[in-house]
């Protein structure tokens, strides 16, 4: 048991393990096991001796005491006798059992030797492995801090110069915004004189509000609603202005021409709607009292008054000093209707007498 024991435990081990560190403790244990397997073949071989001297001991002895042969044959067969050489025999049989309680005692601390060298060396290696995984990182973060720190520098020498840069901005922007602020005072004071407001402006195009002087030949234009007006201008140098009548009454149109002609353009725009101040501005206002739809291009005011009832109204040109309103047809459920009962009590009347007369006639 103890030489398999043995053999079992040398298979385990590693030469080159053995070789590695040049343990004389290992070198001894190995040695001690070829002596286990020497010892267990002389047994058997000492054992097989032993018998043959005891038996020849025996003889020896009897042979010794005996006178004759007649003696020899009467002589009783002997009791087995106790000599010297089994107790030897059984010395060494004692010394050998406790030399194979031995060998098997320092096969079994071999082992855990062993073992513990095996788990000593799997925990050496993976220090090993993190040690090389560590110095990579290392040198990594080396690398990483030295261009970092490049980078630190370049910024610093950046941020100087963008530092120096952006106060040389906000110098030129305090004289920018200096210059704004007096150009929107000249604004504001343009504005005032001319009556015309900026409304929005971009690359090639803005819009303005227009609003008519008030005079004394015309006191109505302080009631009409501001014109708006949308300019583009082109890369060689044209224009083309754009009115947006809504509910100004102004007829829709387009002017072009060189941008020379831009301020007369619009003189001649304010002109026309101030020329119209009077009938606009009761348009305007009627707006708010009646169901009416006024049509510039055709001067036809269209009165709503109900959901089947239609009137239509000509107003002609210089209304209201030397043209006049009149009504033209009034259709109901999209047929025309006989006008001749619809006589007012008085002639030439204007636009809101006529819408007050048609709104509280019971013949539509």
């Amino acid at each position: 048991m103890a030489v398999a024991e043995a053999c079992r435990l040398l298979d385990r081990c590693e030469p080159a393990l053995l070789d590695l560190y040049g343990d004389p403790e290992l070198t001894d244990g190995v040695e001690t096991a070829r002596m286990v397997l020497y010892l267990m073949d002389s047994r058997r071989v000492q054992k097989v001796l032993w018998r043959q001297l005891s038996v020849l001991d025996s003889m020896t002895t009897l042979l010794e005491g005996l006178e004759s042969v007649q003696h020899l044959l009467t002589q009783p067969c002997p009791a087995h006798p106790e000599s010297r050489a089994r107790g030897r025999w059984k010395a060494l049989k004692a010394d050998s059992r406790a030399g194979v309680e031995e060998a098997e005692a320092l096969l079994g601390a071999l082992q855990s030797r062993l073992e513990l060298i095996h788990t000593r060396q799997h925990t050496l290696t993976q220090l090993v492995h993190r040690l090389q995984g560590a110095k990579e990182q290392s040198e990594q973060l080396e690398e990483s801090l030295q261009k970092a720190q490049n980078a630190l520098r370049a910024s610093e020498s950046q941020l100087t110069q963008l530092t120096a840069e952006a106060e040389a901005v906000l110098r030129r922007l305090d004289n920018w915004q200096l210059l704004r602020d007096q150009l929107r005072g000249y604004v504001s004071t343009v504005q005032e004189v001319t009556q015309i407001k900026l409304l929005s402006v971009g690359q090639s195009e803005l819009c303005v509000e227009l609003r008519p002087h008030p005079s004394i030949e015309n006191p109505s234009s302080n009631e009409l609603e501001p014109l708006r007006l949308s300019v583009t201008w082109s890369h060689d140098d044209r224009f083309r202005l754009q009115v947006n009548p809504g509910t100004a009454g102004m007829v829709e149109e387009c002017m072009q021409g060189p941008l020379s002609e831009l301020s007369a353009a619009l003189l001649e725009v304010m002109q026309r709607y101030s020329s119209q101040g009077d009938m606009l501005a009761e348009i305007q206002a009627l707006h708010s009292s009646f169901a009416i739809d006024w049509r510039p291009a055709q001067r036809l005011l269209v009165y709503l008054k109900s959901a089947s009832a239609v009137c239509f109204l000509e107003v002609e040109e210089g209304y209201p000093t030397s043209g006049r309103a009149k009504l033209l047809s009034v259709h109901r459920d999209a047929q025309p209707l006989d006008t001749a009962a619809l006589q007012p009590h008085k002639d030439n009347l204007s636009l809101t007498e006529w819408l007050v007369f048609l709104c509280s006639s019971p013949l539509i």
